[in-house]
């Protein structure tokens, strides 16, 4: 199922979207680089389908998205100080923030390392969608893993027919790089990705900073 994403009817659009994530569908949507596809974080269920939906390695964890940062202790054991400014300065917006996970957390969220990577999306219908779900909500990119990321609607039907619940159909997305990426378990911050967000700036803002 197809939904044409309009300035009329977002909010249409979103309770749709969380009704299928609620009731275990697989969503994909619009974010500020690429479209992701996402499912409810703690439904084990569509959690697998949706890693074998996109072959993905289960050694390579799940990215998740937050509409704000309450909804970290859902799924993060512990958030340090150097952690909290980095999300204060770069979300909403393109950094990936790896974080020490709840034990509870699904291995298809983890893949057995005891983290989670999470971020609030930059401004986009992901950004809406995760503040009202009030859930977090993953948001893999929507391809085949090793195909390149689906910029715009036709190109995820083409990768996954109708096996996808549900595409919103934003247009063509800014595409780019991908959301840069940061280890912040430890006492010093790992840039794992440089992305949208270059690692020379988070560096220099944890020099001036912290």
């Amino acid at each position: 199922m197809i939904t044409k994403l309009t300035d009329k009817n977002l909010n249409d659009i979103i309770g749709k979207a969380m009704g299928m994530l609620n009731k275990g569908g697989i969503v994909a949507f619009p974010t500020e680089t690429f479209y992701g596809l996402g499912v409810k974080f703690d439904i084990e269920a569509s959690l697998k389908r949706l890693y074998e939906l996109k072959k993905r390695p289960e050694i390579k964890p799940m990215p998740l998205i937050i509409g704000n940062m309450e909804m970290l202790s859902m799924v993060a054991s512990s958030v340090n100080d150097t952690a909290y400014k980095l999300m204060e300065k770069f979300w909403p917006g393109p950094l990936t923030i790896i974080l020490k996970a709840k034990k509870s957390l699904s291995k298809y969220l983890t893949a057995g390392t005891g983290k989670v990577a999470v971020r609030i999306p930059g401004e986009s219908f992901a950004l809406h969608l995760a503040r009202e779900a009030g859930f977090p909500i993953t948001a893999t990119s929507a391809n085949i893993s090793g195909m390149l990321p689906a910029e715009d609607a036709e190109t995820v039907k083409k990768y996954f027919g109708d096996r996808i619940d549900l595409i919103i159909d934003g247009g063509k997305t800014p595409g780019g790089l991908p959301s840069t990426i940061a280890d912040i378990t430890g006492n010093d911050v790992k840039i794992l990705r440089e992305g949208a967000i270059p690692a020379s700036a988070i560096y220099n803002f944890i020099k001036k900073e912290i």
